[in-house]
């Protein structure tokens, strides 16, 4: 069994292996495709260069900056675009409304005009009689009281709001008549008017209100002059130069007066006085400044007679004056009056607000004030009187004369100061500035306001 197979088996095999060997011949792998973009390696192409992508260059900070302005333009442009728009719409819309306002209310806007012209120039002259009588009231007040100043600063607030109410009310009657008679953009009714006489009745009453327009106008700017000179009126009550006190001489009399105790001697062989006054009235002879003593009482006097200011040195014999210093209607403002004098020259000069009105040569030249002397304000010893038992004591020992109520002043009176030199044109200039603190500044070293003793008498007192 065994040897009958195994000759099958090796027939087998043989026939197994010639046809591997047939098959490996007849059977040949190809791996050649069919393209043709073999690359051999000697026809290897060389690489085609390609461009170089496109780099941004570095911006400085000036290109940002620049880039930033292009484009908040071009917003800001856009912006101003859309509002430009929005305007116009509106503005179109509004002009609508307001030509058919004016094509219905035309005729009867001018006749509201002129009843609220009338109107408010009844209140404001209500308002401005009421202040005047205030003021006029005020007026007869003693200014001794410490409460006028601060009534004349409410009474002043009170014109300004008035003043300010004024211009508003114009400025309302202008707004009024401008949209009333004036024909922007060509206004047009709506329906046409005959040319017959509806039109000439239209021209008449328009012609009408402007008339009436024009004289509320006018009264109201003669009420705003009225306003500014009470106003100005009233900055008159105020002290000036800077000053906050002044002494009040209430009447005529021989016990009123100021004593001045200066604190080194008058021994001088020049000074110079300067004053604020402000008089209720000027007699032949009224006196501001006095000094003098037992043997001389008119070594130094500073004067007003009527409309003049006298300045004498030494006695009455060396007089300098000055003419239409004084208003002649009444003095109603301050007025600073200055006296220099120079022993060594014998230059004597008179000024009135800060400008030299009058100057003599030669007088009391060579001469030295005494000292040990009698200095007042709105008198002088004059030995005219004899001493009442009230008067007693209030003269100096071996200078116990009295007063001459006649030569008294009566009115106002601060800034008093004295130098022991001549001064400059400059530095009085300055000293006669009704606003601003030059004048409160420069202080005399001999008689200074508001340093040096003064001591009212009789009714005289401090006032601020």
């Amino acid at each position: 069994m065994f040897y009958w197979r195994l000759p099958l088996a090796v027939g087998a095999w043989s026939i197994c292996v010639c046809l591997s060997l047939t098959y490996d011949d007849d059977i040949e792998v190809n791996y050649a495709d069919t393209y043709y973009n073999e690359i051999t390696e000697e026809e290897t192409p060389e690489p085609t260069p390609s461009a170089t992508p496109c780099s941004s260059p570095d911006l400085t900070k000036w290109d940002k900056i620049f880039s930033m302005l292009e484009n908040s333009q071009m917003r800001e442009n856009m912006l101003l675009q859309y509002a430009d728009d929005i305007v116009k719409v509106e503005m179109g819309s509004l002009r609508g409304e307001i030509l058919r306002f004016v094509s219905q209310y035309g005729g009867s806007c001018g006749a509201a005009v002129e009843t609220a012209g009338r109107r408010m120039a009844l209140q404001l002259e209500g308002r401005l009689r009421e202040s005047l009588e205030r003021l006029k009231f005020g007026d007869y007040i003693p200014t001794a009281d410490a409460n006028s100043v601060g009534s004349s600063n409410n009474l002043e607030a009170m014109l300004q709001q008035l003043l300010s109410a004024t211009r508003s009310q114009a400025t309302r009657l202008g707004k009024l008549e401008t949209s009333c008679f004036s024909n922007p953009g060509g206004v047009k009714s709506p329906s046409p008017l005959p040319q017959g006489g509806r039109v000439g009745h239209r021209e008449q009453e328009v012609t009408s209100h402007e008339v009436a327009l024009e004289a509320a106008s006018a009264a109201l700017q003669q009420t705003r002059m009225e306003i500014q000179e009470v106003l100005s009126s009233s900055r008159r009550r105020h002290l000036p130069a800077g000053n906050e006190m002044a002494i009040l001489f209430p009447m005529r009399s021989r016990r009123i007066y100021t004593s001045v105790i200066p604190d080194v001697p008058l021994s001088l062989s020049s000074f110079t006085v300067c004053l604020w006054v402000k008089p209720v009235t000027v007699a032949n002879k009224t006196v501001l400044f006095s000094y003098g003593n037992r043997r001389n009482p008119y070594e130094i006097q500073l004067l007003l007679s009527h409309t003049s200011a006298q300045f004498t040195i030494g006695g009455e014999t060396h007089l300098v004056e000055a003419r239409d210093v004084v208003n002649p209607k009444g003095p109603t403002e301050w007025l600073h009056l200055c006296g220099s004098w120079s022993s060594e020259q014998g230059l004597a000069s008179l000024w009135a607000g800060g400008q030299k009105v009058a100057s003599t040569p030669g007088v009391a030249e060579g001469h030295i004030l005494p000292d040990g002397g009698s200095l007042q304000l709105g008198q002088e010893r004059n030995g005219c009187c004899s001493l009442t038992p009230s008067s007693s004591g209030n003269g100096v020992p071996g200078f116990e004369a009295g007063f001459d109520p006649k030569l008294a002043f009566t009115g106002t009176m601060t800034g008093v100061n004295m130098w022991d030199k001549v001064l400059t044109e400059e530095q009085i200039s300055l000293l006669a500035l009704k606003e601003g603190q030059q004048g409160c500044e420069q202080r005399g070293n001999i008689v200074a306001w508001g340093v040096t003793e003064m001591v009212p008498h009789g009714g005289a007192l401090f006032i601020n």
